[in-house]
């Protein structure tokens, strides 16, 4: 399997994973995600999150894709050590005031629901094959 292939089934699975939470949160035990700002609240739905999810899967993809092109040995360590910064970084919305304690452990479950897939899932050694034929 090609390293292209490979990494667009785990984007695929890394969107899948935080929908599965919603799904479970909003549809099955009937907890609205809202988060207040001010007078305003945002409702959050599958669009959102599929959006979000999918925004920072691409975004993982194409940072690893840059630094295997430019530093190949050291690419996947600072890929994860990036990825578990940006990961410690999206907690920090739930530290403020607008969201009761369901949404904020909803949305945190989905935080790591992304980052236990991409992190992993792209971070994996490449097969003999792929290293060979390093697809970005």
């Amino acid at each position: 399997m090609s390293a292209r292939r490979r990494r667009l089934g785990v984007t695929a699975l890394a969107v899948l994973a935080p929908v599965l939470v919603w799904l479970v949160t909003d549809p099955l035990l009937g907890h609205r995600l809202r988060v207040a700002d001010g007078e305003e609240t945002l409702d959050i739905g599958a669009g959102p999150v599929v959006f979000v999810a999918l925004l920072a899967s691409l975004s993982g993809w194409g940072l690893l894709a840059v630094l295997e092109r430019f530093g190949p040995r050291r690419a996947r360590a600072i890929w994860i050590g990036v990825a578990a910064v940006v990961l410690a970084l999206s907690f920090a919305p739930f530290i403020g005031d607008g969201m009761d304690g369901g949404t904020r452990i909803s949305l945190a479950l989905m935080h790591l629901a992304v980052a236990g897939v991409l992190i992993p899932g792209l971070a994996g050694r490449p097969s003999e094959t792929e290293a060979d034929t390093a697809e970005v």
